[in-house]
């Protein structure tokens, strides 16, 4: 049986697929409600339209990072045609890992930010 990959094998990962695994953090989705959050948390910055967004879905599923979920909310408060998404557990080591490259690559601007700055004061 072969190994899985290595959640750094992924990284760094590209933008619509990182906006899509966070979506996916702590709930299951539609291609719908994925594309409607990231819109939202990005303020408008970025914008999945359909064949991004469900071009991404495919590509995440074949990697195994998500995977299409059996369960369902109530009836009347859903639509048969859509498909709900979640992360498979490469998912979440991948989004962790990626989490984490972005904080440090935050922290590093940060600090030479500071250096920049103290220069300047010089």
């Amino acid at each position: 049986m072969p190994r899985p990959p290595s959640p750094e094998s992924f990284l760094p990962l590209k933008p619509h697929w990182f906006h899509v695994l966070l979506s996916l953090a702590d709930r299951e989705q539609h291609g719908y409600g994925i594309m409607l959050e990231v819109l939202e948390r990005t303020g408008g910055k970025v914008r999945l339209w359909p064949a991004t967004l469900y071009g991404t879905l495919k590509r995440l599923m074949d990697e195994d990072l998500i995977e299409e979920s059996d369960e369902r909310p109530a009836p009347e408060a859903d639509d048969a045609r859509r498909r709900y998404y979640r992360l498979t557990r490469l998912g979440r080591r991948v989004l962790a890992a990626e989490s984490t490259r972005l904080e440090d690559l935050v922290r590093l601007i940060r600090a030479k930010r500071g250096m920049a700055e103290r220069g300047a004061e010089s």
